[in-house]
């Protein structure tokens, strides 16, 4: 049994992205840009992977368009749970520059049904633990 876990994110980011931001973003989807600083000791970027998913079905894909006025992104990946805790502080960083409040993803144990969304309210990441009714 493997601790994956499926990671869904899509949300638009404010205009006023800094470019360090959208460089660590870049460097997470594996596009280049600039390795986090306040990555763990042995970083790795968490939205790069592309292709068929190999526990949570579907296909793994991470795509950052620049729009007219502010960027979106989407990204489907599988992370496994000794990543988790570096996944935090980038779900913290896209809640921070999300465009509006509102669902900016979800986190799901590959075995479950039911996910976590990621939320962002006022800049913040919020999760919200779902039921089954």
């Amino acid at each position: 049994m493997a601790d994956m876990f499926a990671v869904d994110l899509a949300l638009d980011l404010s205009p006023a992205l800094p470019g360090a931001v959208l460089d660590t973003l870049r460097w997470h989807l594996g596009l280049g840009g600039t390795e986090p600083v306040d990555a763990s000791p042995d970083p790795f970027p968490l939205l790069a992977d592309r292709g068929p998913a190999a526990k949570i079905g579907g296909v793994l894909t991470g795509e950052l368009h620049q729009a007219a006025e502010h960027w979106s992104l989407t990204a489907r990946q599988e992370i496994h749970a000794e990543l988790l805790s570096d996944l935090e502080p980038l779900l913290e960083m896209l809640a921070a520059h999300a465009r509006w409040d509102g669902v900016i993803g979800q986190v799901r144990f590959y075995e479950e049904d039911v996910p976590e969304l990621l939320v962002g309210r006022e800049g913040r990441l919020v999760r919200v633990g779902l039921r089954v009714a």
